[in-house]
């Protein structure tokens, strides 16, 4: 059975909904898709995204979505406003980080992120659809399927799928970028933004950089053998 799979969507809801009609033309409008996360945070339509994906589960579209770094950012806030994710560097929080796009985030359901942080928690708890903090917090962790391993940032070498962390498959560059380790089965990530999709010999990066300005990347593997997805048609993705 093929797969396609999509990077991260970080807001763009128009590069998304584009990205799943070059899959519909590919394999029709009830193939299987993965998204590997990131769905909220810098670009302007995150409310759209989640409604978007939401609706679309609803309707039995067999569409999964695993969890990345940015979608914990908002559900976190919510229920633990003064959370600071451990993955960042900076430990700085969500709201104060120049880079991580709470900010557009939350305009996008009407909010005024300039607000003081108490009175801002209080509007969003009223201004965010319960629907959408718990599709996001119940995001799972990872998805196995028969062409490849899809998580949002990569997973631990030498470690069993059932033992990995959320830190790491969430967060996680140094030790699985640079590893050489046979993970058994080709591991589709996005995370760490790129050109493009480019294909390892150990694992597949789909986050072509959507967040920054750059095209959301849709693949399909069928038979270990990878295609991007382009308005032209496939494109073969080759080891490099």
């Amino acid at each position: 059975m093929r797969l396609y799979a999509i990077g991260d969507v970080h807001g763009q809801l128009d590069l998304l909904t584009a990205a799943h009609e070059r899959v519909f033309r590919d394999g029709g409008r009830d193939a299987p898709i993965a998204h590997v996360g990131d769905l909220i945070d810098r670009g302007p339509e995150s409310r759209g995204v989640v409604e978007y994906l939401l609706q679309g589960q609803i309707a039995g579209r067999p569409w999964v979505v695993t969890r990345g770094n940015h979608d914990r950012f908002l559900p976190k806030f919510l229920h633990q406003p003064d959370w600071i994710d451990p993955g960042l560097s900076s430990a700085r929080h969500w709201l104060d980080h120049p880079s991580l796009g709470a900010a557009e985030t939350l305009a996008s359901y009407g909010l005024d992120p300039a607000l003081p942080r108490e009175r801002l928690h209080a509007e969003a708890l009223r201004a965010v659809p319960a629907a959408h903090v718990d599709f996001l917090a119940s995001l799972p962790l990872w998805f196995l399927h028969e062409q490849a391993l899809v998580v949002h940032a990569g997973i631990r070498p030498g470690v069993g799928l059932e033992a990995q962390v959320e830190h790491d498959l969430v967060w996680i560059r140094k030790g699985f970028l640079d590893s050489e380790v046979d993970h058994g089965r080709l591991v589709v990530h996005g995370h760490t933004a790129i050109r493009t999709a480019t294909l390892y010999h150990n694992r597949l990066n789909i986050d072509g950089g959507a967040a920054y300005g750059r095209p959301l990347c849709a693949v399909v593997i069928e038979d270990r053998v990878v295609h991007l997805l382009t308005d032209a048609g496939r494109a073969p993705l080759l080891p490099e």
